[in-house]
This record gives structure tokens, C-alpha cells and sequence, in this order.
């Protein structure tokens, strides 16, 4: 018989609770880790089974009250069944809102008559964690949490359930369909390895928004009341999210604050640099939504150019570096184009250099070619332009990612550091 997604999300939760002694679930106050949260705390209850579920909440202190309403509700409506870890640690947080910095903390002791609300009571600081580290960020400090809760409850396996759907992004679909077998665990493709005898669990992998929504209100679920605030404001269903407020993603709907949290908004313009601004235009073409449009009397790169002359200098050599690496990364190894976009370089007079084979595993062939002015192929985010630089810049993507950068070697190494100096602390 077929079973429904929320019938194969139990089978998966029982899984993890007959196979690991140790479960935890990370939970951001929003519809997804709040409806995975309340298929937990249903077994739970159902089962009878006595050992308390581990709650994991990063709280970035900037975010909506109703958010931090709904955290605190599921919180003491289930203290008899689960163990709450509330961190509000001042780790390195991206932000796209500014073109001088390139990150923000939350609940930065430097800046503490400036913190948006108050610590809340019983929540772990950074003097909980002997692993934390002024240079860490919060996905750094997801892992390492992982790590840290392993030994502080003398495991043997840990699970840390994580709810998010291959519906929302490419990048969501990879995490479990990219993934390696060696990387799961006992071949279960909704798993995911993080270090020795930690993984993670995407138990509602394969849910839609809809199926989100059909579980609140047929188990009568308690949720957070910001997506009725969201409905009424006339956001998208599927761009009703709960997150950082100064992440790329939340550009466009930054404005939002001011008409459904007014007094959040006129605390957090104070809070970090460039709030007003990315309100105001975060959602137009001026800082690259939408089609951008090149001013008059300009080429993509002269207008490059131009924008990083209006930039703090250490932003502006952060962008030069960038694409010196990546005009020699085109130039000397080449990206791996389909043939059909190589033939659509081709035919637009592009002079390409095809190689045979390539390293990567992947049919497509390595191409190695000059950065270009800009080229009109839907292909276009994958190719060496200008254009995308300047669409870099005026997004304040400081690290580039819509150009497809990954961590720097340095970066990695600053990364690796600090897990070599955690795992030294367990020995």
C-alpha cells in the first residue's frame, strides 16, 4: 500500500529512535522544524517513551517577536518531554545588508546597549562552550554543537533531526540526493554522516509546503503566528520564511519588519549597518533583484569599476581578489559546460579553448575562456561576466556566492583549526 508523507516521516522518527541513544532536534521557530519538532513530541507522548528529547535552538536575537513568542510557547508547553539548549552566542553571522562588513553577532557583549531584547533566562552563552571561538561561524558552530552534545551525554550514536525539504532549494536537494553512501547511515538516503557516530536526519525530506500546512491544522499544531501575519501582508506561501533578517535570502522581504513588527524594525536599524537601506531597495533593481540595468555610457566592466571605487577599501580588495581568482581559474583550468552551452558560446562568437576530460565527476567538458563583457544566455549565472560581478556588488555578497564561490582555502583552514582544536579537548 502507498503511504503518505507523513506516514513514511513517522517510520523514519522510529527509525532514529530505535537506532540512536541520543536525539536532538534542531529547531529555528520555523514551519519546518516546528512541524518535525511536533511529529517528536507526538511519538514521544504516543510511545510513552520516557527519555527527554534535546531541543536545539541558535537564537540570533534580531527576528520577529512572534518568532520568539512561538519558541517560548513550544518551549514551556513541552518542558515535561524535552531538554532545552537556547544558545545565543556572538558567532560570526553573514550579512548582506552592508557594504562595510560582511558579517554581524548576535548577542555581541560589545555591543550590549544595543542588543534588540533581552538574554532570555536559562539560555547557554558562549562560557558553556570551551570550544567557542571569536572566528567561528554559526554553521561552524552547528557542527561543533553536534560534537559537543555527543560527549556531554557519553553517547554512542547521535542523531540530530533537521527539518528542511528538497522542495525549497537546489541546494537542499543535494543534501539528500548528492549523498554519498558512505556518508549515510545503514544506506538510509534521508541521512547524513556529520563526524564519527553523529549524523543527521531529514525526516521530512520529501514533504511540500502544502503538506506543511495540511499537518498543522489537522493535528491542531501549535505554529508561529508571523505566517498569519505573512498571509495577510499577501507574501507567497512559498516565500513565507523564518530567518536571519540580514541574510541574502531575506532581502527582498527585509522591508516587511516595518509593517509587521514596527517596534523590532526601529531597534534593528540601530543594530547592524545598512538595514534601512536594503528595506528600502533590497527588493528593486538597485541592488540587483530583478533584472539589473546598466547606466548609460557604460560597459558591465567600467561600471564594475565604478562600483568598487564607492567601496571601503578592504571591501573593495575582498571583491579584486575574487575575481582575480576567478578570471584565472577560467583562464588556466576551465569550467565544465554542458554542450549544449558550448555551442550557444559558439554560435555568440565566444572564443573558447574544450578540453577532453576533467577531474570533476561529471560529463560535461572543461572551457576555458576570457571574462566577458556580459553574455544573453539563460546560462548565464554559470559563465565568466562582468556582469556578475557587478551584480555581486550590488547584492553586498561578500562572499560571492551567486558567482558560485565556495570557502577559501583559508577560510577552510580557519575551519579545520578549530575542529582539530575541539576534537583535542575530547581527548
Amino acid at each position: 500500500m502507498k503511504r503518505n508523507v507523513y506516514e513514511l516521516a513517522m517510520e523514519r522518527i522510529e527509525t532514529v529512535f530505535t537506532e540512536f541513544d541520543n536525539v536532538y532536534v534542531s529547531f529555528s521557530g520555523g514551519k519546518d522544524s516546528g512541524v518535525m519538532l511536533n511529529l517528536c513530541i507526538d511519538y514521544l507522548r504516543r510511545t510513552g517513551i520516557k527519555k527527554k528529547l534535546g531541543v536545539f535552538h541558535m537564537d540570533y536575537e534580531v527576528q520577529y517577536e512572534e518568532t520568539t513568542r512561538y519558541v517560548d510557547r513550544v518551549f514551556h508547553d513541552n518542558r515535561d518531554i524535552i531538554d532545552v539548549y537556547r544558545v545565543c552566542v556572538p558567532f560570526k553571522v553573514s550579512t548582506c545588508t552592508s557594504m562595510n562588513q560582511s558579517f554581524w553577532r548576535p548577542w555581541d557583549p560589545a555591543c550590549k546597549e544595543l542588543w534588540v531584547r533581552e538574554m532570555p533566562d536559562g539560555c547557554y552563552t558562549q562560557d558553556d562552550f570551551r570550544f567557542f571561538d571569536n572566528e567561528m561561524w554559526d554553521y561552524d558552530f552547528q557542527v561543533l554543537f553536534a560534537q559537543w552534545f555527543h560527549k556531554l551525554k557519553g553517547a554512542e550514536k547521535t542523531c540530530c533531526l533537521v527539518g528542511i525539504r528538497t522542495q525549497e532549494s537546489y541546494h537542499r536537494w543535494r543534501t539528500i540526493y548528492g549523498n554519498r553512501r558512505s556518508y549515510m547511515y545503514n544506506d538510509l538516503r534521508w541521512t547524513l554522516r556529520i563526524t564519527n557516530n553523529v549524523f543527521n536526519a531529514y525526516v521530512i525530506y520529501d514533504w511540500q509546503t502544502t503538506d506543511i500546512w495540511t499537518a498543522n491544522g489537522r493535528f491542531c499544531w501549535d505554529y508561529n503566528r508571523l505566517y498569519d501575519l505573512y498571509y495577510r501582508a499577501r507574501v507567497p506561501l512559498e516565500k513565507q520564511r523564518v530567518a536571519s533578517p540580514f541574510l541574502m535570502a531575506a532581502q527582498e522581504s527585509l522591508h516587511l519588519y516595518r509593517a509587521i513588527d514596527p517596534d523590532m524594525w526601529g531597534k534593528m536599524i540601530c543594530r547592524v549597518n545598512g538595514v534601512n537601506f536594503t528595506a528600502l531597495y533590497g527588493h528593486t533593481s538597485a541592488m540587483a533583484r530583478y533584472r539589473v540595468k546598466l547606466p548609460a555610457g557604460h560597459t558591465w566592466e567600467s561600471y564594475m569599476h565604478f562600483l568598487l571605487s564607492t567601496l571601503p577599501e578592504k571591501t573593495r580588495l575582498n571583491y579584486l581578489k575574487k575575481l582575480s581568482v576567478s578570471m584565472e581559474f577560467w583562464r588556466e583550468k576551465g569550467g565544465c559546460l554542458s554542450e549544449k552551452t558550448i555551442r550557444k558560446l559558439e554560435e555568440n562568437g565566444v572564443e573558447i579553448t574544450v578540453g577532453d576530460h576533467t577531474n570533476y565527476r561529471t560529463t560535461k567538458r572543461p572551457v576555458r575562456m576570457e571574462y566577458q563583457d556580459d553574455l544573453d544566455i539563460p546560462e548565464f549565472k554559470n559563465l565568466p561576466t562582468f556582469k556578475r560581478m557587478c551584480i555581486c556588488i550590488l547584492k553586498n555578497d561578500h562572499h560571492c556566492k551567486y558567482m558560485g564561490f565556495s570557502p577559501t582555502k583559508k577560510e577552510q583552514q580557519e575551519k579545520q583549526r578549530i575542529l582539530d582544536f575541539y576534537r583535542s579537548l575530547c581527548q
